[in-house]
């Protein structure tokens, strides 16, 4: 009996090789090991206890019914206070769209602005979701190799000299994942334009916004409001598994972003909605910073320590948790050392052939999304694995 065929665009998503690893350190830890996770980009804090009260609220008020699908009034309006209030920048609620995670929002902005074809500038290394929802999208993901001269990220130059007649987009992440580098303000003001002159979008990852420790950052809304920003609440604001996040975008596209939210999920979680009004409130805010500054103290720690084993960190990451290590004065490929790495010493990291095809082979990414006592040992296992005869 003959099965149906796949579709072409299955075969041209890759898989996360973090999730192969992932799925044998579980493995590993049923038979009674213990595993120390440097892989998963979750912060390991608990959904603040203001943010968790407001959504036990909303279920035992019974606000569990399907909202609009641009998300309820009340948090886009706190979504718009919270960009005057932090930012400076006034972004009227009505260009606020409440999305199912931010990759909800990031498959939106994919599917209103990129036809079969259309070309989308993106850093290599970057974020394997970006690439693979172009794909899904009948779109062609053009990756542009960056590396430490240019803090990971694209430049002007660069999207100027990559740009083509088919280039519909450029997607930049600020901080981003896997490298935790921000953008310069002078930059992401130069793309902008560059993709306005040119007819084209700039969409902005900032879901890591909050989550930065040196310099000055703002967001790419300050420079234009031609800009597709996407947001989340799962890093910053802890709340991973609410499956929320939101999208600004120009108010001409708001009723075209509308139209398809409907159509894909209909609406954001509510109770998560509801949940979410209280990310906003001081006294949230105040157990945020306090675990913003603990990830600093993280990174602080982790920098030297994985120095000193011989990685080679030329950009200490000012945002996000992760560091980007050239591990290449250790191994000559990154995913085998990754896979022995977990197999011998119990430490699970992600191989750089997640994040692209640029050098990944010489690169790991580790998370910090661990306490500074287990980020220890898991130094100390790689060590003691570096080590060997």
């Amino acid at each position: 009996m003959k099965k149906p065929p796949l579709a072409r665009r299955v075969a041209e998503v890759a898989p996360f090789h973090v999730m192969e690893l992932l799925a044998r350190a579980r493995e590993l830890e049923a038979q009674g090991r213990t595993i120390v996770h440097m892989e998963i980009g979750e912060p390991d804090f608990q959904t603040a206890k203001p943010i968790c009260d407001a959504g036990i609220r909303a279920i035992e008020n019974g606000q569990l019914f399907y909202t609009p699908a641009l998300g309820i009034p009340e948090l886009r309006a706190a979504i718009s206070r919270f960009y005057r209030e932090r930012y400076g920048v006034e972004v009227p609620a009505s260009r606020i769209i409440i999305t199912s995670g931010a990759s909800g929002a990031l498959l939106l902005a994919i599917g209103v602005l990129i036809n079969p074809g259309d070309e989308v500038l993106m850093a290599d290394p970057g974020y394997p979701c970006n690439r693979n929802f172009v794909r899904m999208m009948g779109g062609v993901p053009a990756e542009v190799p960056v590396g430490a001269e240019s803090a990971y990220q694209l430049l002007p130059e660069m999207v100027e000299r990559h740009w083509t007649p088919k280039t519909r987009a450029v997607m930049v992440a600020s901080p981003s994942n896997p490298t935790g580098t921000l953008m310069p303000e002078e930059s992401l003001r130069a793309i902008a334009e560059i993709a306005r002159e040119r007819g084209g979008a700039l969409i902005v990852d900032e879901i890591y916004h909050g989550l930065v420790y040196d310099g000055e950052y703002t967001t790419a809304l300050k420079h234009s409001d031609d800009v597709f920003v996407i947001n989340s609440f799962s890093k910053y604001f802890n709340m991973t598994g609410w499956r929320l996040g939101w999208m600004v975008v120009p108010e001409a596209y708001v009723r075209e972003f509308d139209k398809l939210s409907q159509n894909i999920y209909l609406s954001a979680p509510t109770a998560a909605q509801h949940a979410a009004l209280a990310a906003f409130e001081p006294a949230t805010l105040t157990i945020l910073e306090e675990r913003r500054a603990e990830f600093k103290a993280r990174r602080d720690f982790l920098v030297p320590a994985l120095r000193g084993l011989g990685f080679r960190i030329p950009v200490v990451p000012p945002g996000a948790f992760y560091i980007y290590a050239d591990c290449s004065a250790l191994t000559k490929d990154s995913f085998a050392f990754a896979r022995d790495l977990l197999e011998t010493a119990g430490v699970a990291i992600t191989p750089g052939a997640d994040f692209g095809t640029h050098e990944a082979e010489r690169h790991v990414r580790f998370a910090y999304t661990n306490s500074i006592p287990v980020l220890a040992e898991g130094v100390k296992r790689i060590g003691e694995y570096l080590s060997r005869p």
